[in-house]
């Protein structure tokens, strides 16, 4: 989704400013789905120990790639958001954060299943992104201008 998001940016800046408010309501459509994923993935985790994930090496080293480099692109994204009165691209650096978020509370999950072997802690602290995800979501939607 956060690949999707910035494609539709990226497509509103080459189209011009007239397509600022469209931009702006998919990402928000982007963001509701996520914070579905985020919910449902979730609770599905919680409520079934035979779906949970294990952990690999390629997969912890693009968690900690995603918990350096999402954190200054959400922040750069911002700043030029702020900039160019895109709330689109405002939209879109909140995608980046969360990913950063997500990728924190994963490797923070890992962490800790490992050392006191309780593999629903990411699942139970995913479901707090919900609201902060929903509230993004809601900003979107409205469009309004961040300048």
């Amino acid at each position: 989704m956060e690949l999707f998001s910035a494609a539709v940016v990226l497509r509103r800046f080459y189209i011009g400013e007239h397509a600022e408010r469209q931009a702006a309501r998919i990402a928000a459509i982007l963001l509701y789905l996520l914070a579905a994923f985020v919910l449902v993935s979730s609770v599905v985790s919680l409520l079934n120990r035979n779906l949970r994930a294990r952990p690999s090496y390629l997969g912890i080293g693009l968690l900690i790639a995603a918990a350096i480099v999402m954190p200054w692109l959400g922040r750069r994204k911002r700043e030029l958001a702020a900039t160019t009165c895109s709330s689109a691209l405002k939209a879109d650096a909140a995608q980046s954060s969360i990913c950063a978020y997500m990728s924190w509370i994963a490797l923070a999950g890992l962490a800790i299943n490992a050392i006191f072997h309780l593999p629903w802690v990411d699942s139970a602290a995913a479901l707090l992104l919900v609201p902060f995800i929903l509230y993004e979501a809601n900003e979107a939607r409205k469009g309004q201008a961040c300048c």
